[in-house]
């Protein structure tokens, strides 16, 4: 079944994201941390959360010009909160499939 394949995908996908993002913003990669946000938007597409993958693509613009370096840590956790939300509710999702 696709659409339970698309979402084990997402939920596994997502704490490798997030662990990439952070070690990325403390050793200074902003080029690899933009990288590591434009692979999360296709992932956040698959799943419809289409807000938070407009603000990876904003995150991932202030990467590549180097810009606001200071609201990185913010779009790495709004990332994290609404991600792992999502994967909870996906994760019960799929128990009752």
């Amino acid at each position: 079944m696709i659409i339970r394949e698309m979402i084990e995908m997402f939920t596994q996908q997502v704490p490798g994201f997030i662990n990439n993002m952070k070690i990325h913003y403390a050793s200074k990669q902003y080029i690899a941390l933009g990288k590591e946000a434009h692979k999360a938007k296709s992932s956040l597409q698959i799943v419809g959360m289409n807000d938070l993958e407009k603000e990876m693509k904003a995150f991932q613009l202030k990467t590549v010009e180097g810009t606001d370096i200071e609201s990185y840590p913010k779009y790495i956790a709004l990332f994290e909160t609404q991600c792992l939300a999502a994967v909870a509710e996906l994760k019960a999702e799929l128990a009752s499939m």
